[in-house]
Parts: structure tokens; C-alpha cells; sequence
């Protein structure tokens, strides 16, 4: 150095060169704080009608053809078309003025949270009780679902092929049900000591159903006949409609405002419906964008994007085709390639927040806080990245310069420490047909518990980057 540094100038070169975080209530004007309510407002009824996937695939149908969205093939196509796939994934496509083959704007993300499925034979009795048995499905943390009110969604089709939709335990004049938990006097021996993988076993998170029996005590079986009488009576269900049905165990009850100030919001499923609805609000916003604008809704996610319906399965490829030939292009082989190479994306999934209580299971300086925005995430996967999506810094330029002109609070953050986290999202699987494309989405606490906190900012902020990157510019020509 050539000479001694003033604190004051000293003080105003770091304002220069260094990068400090946003917390976006900092800057939000009274509008934007208004708006933010507002939208926290129409996510926390979206999240309480779409508590499993094929509830979302409704509910987002519905808020599509409130905006003029049809299904493909079936109305006009310049407002927007829908097109969805097997109740349980769904694409939303908005012309650009663009053709096509010059690319599009893609954000995709997932419409399934971790929960628990009744198996196909669930139904059974034991010591004078009524119990259905599930299987978890996705990562949960085992204990947390013992011991609290649970509520069963879900559709049975019965042997003629009539389907029947169930919710039970919603609403206010339902019963709910639970499983049931070890108190601590006798748990010592059972479950002190052990790993929290083997004190909580999963074969032991059984619902309880009911109590009540039917007939005397020379009738066997007759608290499991109870309950098949009841549903019989009720839905015209037997035992062997479970063998085709889709039952899942969620937690009963309403999203909820968190915190004296209301700022922050409590519910099952943010990971990731918070995406899935910043997603189709900001497409909704998005009338005329110059490319464009596809949001993908894919299902399976939380298990390893396993299916037809998962983000592995051909349907990009499908939408892509329907998506030419409604902009009067030939949907070849290779048209859908050149499309898809053209194309940009962002993975709208969530990422954990900075837990006050955990701090040592992150690497703060890389970690997403609370309220500081939308976070960006440049890879994935665990260790050494493997099973990762990597954007690159060109893209990750784009993507900065999009956001900043639109005056979006963004953060970037990654999942836990180098050796101690690490997760999978659907990116590499996008990014494998050609697309280019980053995880970007909403920092989240408590994430895969049956109530997890998002911030009202971060969740204003994301659905604000989502309109950002629809409006966005040229996708990347990668020709």
C-alpha cells in the first residue's frame, strides 16, 4: 500500500467492495409490505387446499382458467394453456412473442411433501383399538408425527373404476386422528440411549382410527369391522378398495401466521407449494413476455424423482412438443431439442435457513437467512457435489443482473456444511435435456416438519424473482 488508509475512507471503500445481504423488510416500501400481506394471504388458502399433489393439480387448474388458461387443445391458445398429467403433474404455458426455437423461460418445481401413505392393506385391530399402518414417504424425522392432530386426504377407486376423493380431519366438525407416542416414565429402556433412526421405527407409525366396537365379544375382528361399517355406510367403501387407493396421513389444520407480527408463516408443505404458488402467480402476472413462459409442476420429488409423473419422466419432452405446434412450429425431434437447448430455467425449490439453535450444522457465510430474499443456489448434491446441478457463472450472471434490475432480494445459500448436508432437487434433470438452470427459491426453518416457517418477504421476494425471470430477457443461445 502506498499510503495509510483513513477509517472514513477506509469505511467507504468497503461500502464499495464488499458484499453485504439484504434484509428485504429494510427495504420494502409501505406498497410492497401491503402486497406482501396481501399474497401471504392468497399462498396460506392455497396451501390449505393443496395439502397432496393431486389437490395442488386442482387448485392450480382452477386458478389458470380464472385467468383465461385452457386446457391444450380445447380453447385459445394465447391467453395460455394447461396441460396436466395424471392429476398429479401440470404444466402452465404462456406465449412469448418469440418463437419457440429461439427458446423459453422454465421455472419448474414440485408439488409433493413428505408425508405418510396408508399402506394397501392399512386396516387392522389391536389390544381393543382400530389402527390403519402407513409407510413414510420422503425424509422425515420419524417422532415429530407422533402425538399431534392428523388428518387423512386422498382418492379411493373402487372395483367398478368409481373414484372417491376423501378428506378427513379438516374441517372444524371432523374428528381427526393421530399416532401415538410412548410416554417418558416407560421410554428409557425402549427408546433412551438409541439413534433417533432406531428409537422411532416406521413400522410403528400406525393412525389411530377409532375405538368403538361392533357386536359382541364373540365377533372377531370387530373394532376393525366398526370402522368398515362406518365407511361403508358413509362412502360405500370394503376392505379391498384400499388395494387401489392413494390414502396420505398430513397434519391436520391451517397454515398460520407465526410471530406477534404476523411476519412469518406456519404450515405443512412449504417445501415446496411455496414455490409451486409464487410459480403460478407470477406466470399469471407474466400477459405478454417476449419468450415463453412455461411453469413446470412435477410430482416425486422428495423421492427421488422416481415415475411418470417426476421430473426424470419424458413429460418436458411432451410439453415441449404441444408447446410448437400451438406457435405453429413442427414439433420434430429436433425442433424439440433446439428448443430445449435454447432454453433457460430456474428450479424453483426451497433451501434451509440459518437455524439460531443449529448454527453449527452450517457454514454461515453460505448459508440463507430468514427475510434476506430469495435464495439462489449454485449447485446441490452432498459432499463432493455429487448427484448436483453446477449453474454456471455466465448464468449466474444472468440471472444476478435480471434480479437486480427488477430490484429483487436475492441471497445465495447452500444446504448445511460441506460433510454434514447436501440434498438432490430437479435440476439435474432439466439441465440434462440441455436447459441451463440454477435452484432458486425460498429459504425455509424447521424444513420437513409437519410445520415449517417461511418468512412473508422471502415468499414476496420469490414469487418477485419468479416475474423477474418470466419477464426476463433473451434466453442464453447455446447453438
Amino acid at each position: 500500500m502506498d499510503r495509510k488508509w483513513t477509517k472514513k475512507e477506509a469505511q467507504e471503500l468497503s461500502k464499495k467492495l464488499f458484499h453485504k445481504p439484504v434484509l428485504a423488510w429494510d427495504v420494502m416500501d409501505r406498497t410492497q409490505l401491503k402486497t406482501a400481506m396481501a399474497l401471504a394471504g392468497s399462498y396460506m388458502e392455497f396451501l390449505d387446499r393443496a395439502k397432496t399433489e393431486r389437490e395442488a393439480v386442482v387448485e392450480l387448474l382452477s386458478l389458470a382458467g380464472e385467468k383465461g388458461f385452457s386446457l391444450a387443445g380445447k380453447g385459445e391458445a394465447g391467453s395460455g394453456i394447461c396441460l396436466p398429467l395424471g392429476n398429479k403433474c401440470l404444466a402452465l404455458f404462456r406465449p412469448g412473442k418469440r418463437s419457440p426455437l429461439e427458446g423459453i423461460n422454465v421455472v419448474a418445481s414440485h408439488l409433493d411433501s413428505p408425508r405418510l401413505d396408508c399402506k394397501q392393506n392399512p386396516l387392522y385391530e389391536c389390544v381393543d383399538l382400530a389402527f390403519l399402518k402407513t409407510h413414510y414417504y420422503g425424509g422425515i424425522r420419524k417422532h415429530q408425527w407422533l402425538a399431534r392432530p392428523l388428518a387423512i386426504h386422498g382418492r379411493i377407486v373402487k372395483k367398478d373404476g368409481t373414484a372417491l376423493d376423501l378428506i378427513l380431519g379438516e374441517d372444524p366438525d371432523d374428528p381427526v386422528f393421530t399416532i401415538l407416542d410412548l410416554l417418558p416414565h416407560l421410554s428409557r429402556k425402549v427408546q433412551g440411549g438409541k439413534k433417533l433412526s432406531d428409537a422411532f421405527e416406521g413400522e410403528k407409525l400406525n393412525v389411530l382410527l377409532g375405538s368403538l366396537p361392533l357386536g359382541t365379544d364373540e365377533v372377531k375382528d370387530r373394532f376393525k369391522l366398526s370402522m368398515l361399517n362406518l365407511l361403508h355406510d358413509r362412502y360405500g367403501l370394503v376392505e379391498g378398495d384400499f388395494l387401489t387407493g392413494e390414502l396420505e396421513v398430513v397434519p391436520a389444520g391451517r397454515a398460520r401466521d407465526v410471530g406477534l407480527d404476523r411476519s412469518l408463516i406456519g404450515a405443512y408443505g412449504h417445501d415446496d407449494r411455496v414455490c409451486v404458488f409464487a410459480a403460478a402467480s407470477a406466470l399469471f402476472e407474466a400477459k405478454k413476455p417476449q419468450y415463453g413462459a412455461l411453469a413446470l409442476f412435477f410430482d416425486k420429488e422428495e423421492i427421488g424423482s422416481e415415475g411418470k409423473t417426476s421430473a426424470k419422466s419424458r413429460f418436458l419432452e411432451s410439453v415441449v412438443e404441444e408447446v410448437l405446434e400451438t406457435s405453429e412450429v413442427e414439433p420434430t425431434g429436433r425442433n424439440v431439442r433446439k428448443c430445449l437447448l435454447a432454453s433457460r430455467a430456474l428450479s424453483g425449490d426451497v433451501n434451509c435457513a440459518l437455524d439460531p439453535d443449529y448454527q453449527e450444522v452450517h457454514e454461515k457465510q453460505n448459508a440463507a437467512r430468514l427475510g434476506y430474499g430469495v435464495c439462489v443456489t449454485k449447485f446441490t448434491g452432498s459432499g463432493g457435489k455429487y448427484g448436483a446441478n453446477d449453474a454456471s457463472a455466465e448464468y449466474l450472471s444472468q440471472i444476478r443482473s435480471l434480479f437486480d434490475r427488477d430490484k429483487v432480494v436475492w441471497q445465495t445459500g447452500e444446504l448445511g456444511k460441506v460433510d454434514a448436508g447436501g440434498g438432490g432437487t430437479i435440476a439435474k434433470f432439466l439441465a440434462a435435456m440441455g436447459l441451463e438452470i440454477v435452484d432458486c427459491g425460498t429459504p425455509v426453518l424447521s424444513m420437513h416438519s409437519p410445520f415449517e416457517i417461511v418468512s412473508k418477504a422471502d415468499v414476496y421476494m420469490t414469487r418477485q424473482a419468479y416475474a423477474s425471470f418470466f419477464k426476463g430477457g433473451k434466453p442464453l443461445d447455446l447453438l
